[in-house]
């Protein structure tokens, strides 16, 4: 059984401390198999004050990490700037107890932790978005994309802030045992199992009035007619908008303009698919509206580096 480990440091956020509980706890085979075992543990075991009111005792201490297949670093507080210290002796200690292959996943600031180790130079990264220009500076090594939910480089995750740990694990579940099993726990955990759009649509910003009238009804009609080809101008008339005006509106709630939108929408339409029907692939590529197998074939390599054909077998059995 695949096995998580969290690592609890000192000043842990809670609520992110419990995102990998919480959703690898809740995967499950078709037989109601667990699919991961989740253990959390502190550098020395005992207990492990939070960013809360109060402190919470772990089961395990670092020696935990030399088993893990997977470990997730969630946020804890530190103090000022200028007194941060990213990765103290104890905290790179434990890391080099990881197995070779291990992956390692940072939930929001967290990442700071896999930066001052190094595991970041040269790669892409998020981090939460108030904090990602204080970020790049501090390390100019890594490619900071603050617009983005998570980044997955293989073997190194990151997550952005706070709940965007939800959409990191959730992928997790999904690449480990395909979107049935993903989508099983979200909708067990309540949660989208994919959500629109990223950091973006959550930064500062004035917010609509509740009487605006919003893109919702016609992004809900866009994916009822996935399978033909739907111009910007069709989706502004539905929305009863300008296409400026509905260029602009989307954007604003939903974090990306509506050809990306709706690329996506026909890319995950696929997935699934592929994923759950033995539907051949020129077939597939026209229920999700791409019209060609090559186009489908096209969108599929841009996503996800991978071939319809090789998708099916990657995931379709699983």
């Amino acid at each position: 059984m695949h096995r998580v480990v969290v690592l609890a440091l000192e000043g842990v956020y809670p609520f992110e401390l419990s995102i990998p509980v919480r959703i690898f706890g809740t995967a499950a085979g078709r037989d109601g198999e667990p699919l991961y075992e989740v253990a959390t543990c502190g550098l020395d075991g005992g207990p492990v004050t939070t960013s809360a009111d109060f402190a919470i005792t772990v089961a395990h201490g670092s020696e935990a990490l030399r088993t893990a297949d997977t470990l997730v670093i969630p946020p804890f507080t530190c103090g000022p700037d200028e007194q941060r210290d990213w990765l103290p002796d104890e905290v790179a200690r434990a890391l080099a107890l990881l197995p070779a292959g291990a992956r390692i996943v940072s939930i929001c600031t967290a990442s700071y932790v896999l930066a001052a180790a190094g595991l970041l130079d040269g790669r892409p990264a998020t981090t939460h978005w108030n904090e990602a220009h204080h970020f790049q500076q501090a390390f100019p090594r890594v490619q900071v994309d603050a617009n983005v939910l998570f980044v997955d480089n293989g073997q190194v995750l990151t997550a952005a802030g706070v709940a965007a740990g939800v959409d990191l694990c959730l992928h997790l579940v999904r690449r480990d045992h395909g979107s049935e099993v993903a989508n099983r726990v979200a909708r067990l955990c309540v949660v989208p199992p994919w959500r629109e759009g990223g950091q973006a649509q959550y930064v500062d910003r004035p917010v609509p009035e509740p009487s605006a009238t919003t893109t919702a009804a016609t992004r809900d009609w866009a994916l009822e007619h996935l399978h033909r080809p739907l111009t910007l101008a069709e989706l502004a008339a539905h929305a009863r908008m300008s296409v400026r005006t509905f260029c602009r509106r989307f954007r604003d709630e939903v974090g990306m303009p509506p050809g990306q939108w709706l690329t996506r929408q026909r890319v995950d339409h696929a997935r699934r698919l592929l994923e759950t029907t033995d539907l051949p692939v020129d077939h597939i590529a026209t229920h999700a509206g791409f019209g060609t197998a090559a186009s489908l074939r096209q969108h599929l390599a841009t996503t996800l580096g991978i071939s319809p054909v090789a998708y099916r077998r990657a995931f379709r059995n699983r």
